[in-house]
């Protein structure tokens, strides 16, 4: 398969300490994103899931799906995702991200933002299935959203503000999800559609 993004764009170190952060600005072209937007709209089986916090009971603001290899089943927040198969949409996807990023992943949580009222509260991935530093690699299609991180314990530090654009590709390697958390905050302004595609290993 030849590969639909730009193998020349180098990646861009964002600095913060305790982490490794990189991001590709343009890692797909506008009219490859397009295409694989509606795609995964008409596709997905989107779900609205119910998550506990604090013993409490809650709907996410915002759709979501699971896809992966066989028995790469994933919990968090009280819910339990087995995996959808593969589609042929996604292993396009997952086949460019592998080579850009040099790792190999077996399982993808799509998220849907409906508009500027959907979002993602302050949390880490960092669930025992994901291993001791995951490497999860987030791709966005779309609206573009502003994606915030936060220091677990050094309140010396300002929170980090990303513009994830239509086709960026946001690389989370490291100490990363132990040592800072990370959110997608309801908007003030009228925001379009995102896909977001976390791709991610769940260790049997």
């Amino acid at each position: 398969m030849d590969a639909l993004f730009d193998a020349s764009a180098g990646w861009e170190t964002i600095p913060a300490p305790d982490a490794d952060l990189r991001v590709l600005p343009a890692f797909y072209r506008k009219t490859d994103t397009d295409a694989f937007m509606q795609r995964l709209l008409d596709e997905t089986p989107w779900q609205q899931e119910t998550i506990t916090l604090w013993g409490k009971q809650h709907l996410q603001p915002r759709l979501s799906s699971w896809y992966g290899d066989p028995g790469s089943d994933y919990s968090y927040s009280g819910v339990v995702l087995a995996p959808h198969p593969w589609t042929t949409t996604l292993l396009r996807i997952k086949v460019d991200v592998e080579a850009a990023t040099g790792n190999h992943f077996n399982s993808v949580l799509l998220n849907l933002y409906r508009d500027e009222n959907d979002s993602v509260g302050w949390h880490s991935d960092a669930e025992p299935e994901l291993g001791n530093c995951p490497v999860i690699a987030s791709l966005s299609l779309g609206e573009s959203r502003t994606f915030r991180l936060r220091h677990r314990s050094r309140k010396d530090l300002k929170p980090l503000l990303l513009d994830l654009i239509d086709g960026s590709l946001l690389l989370m390697a490291g100490k990363t999800q132990h040592c800072w958390q990370h959110a997608v905050m309801k908007d003030r302004l009228p925001r379009g559609p995102r896909v977001n595609l976390t791709f991610r290993t769940i260790r049997q």
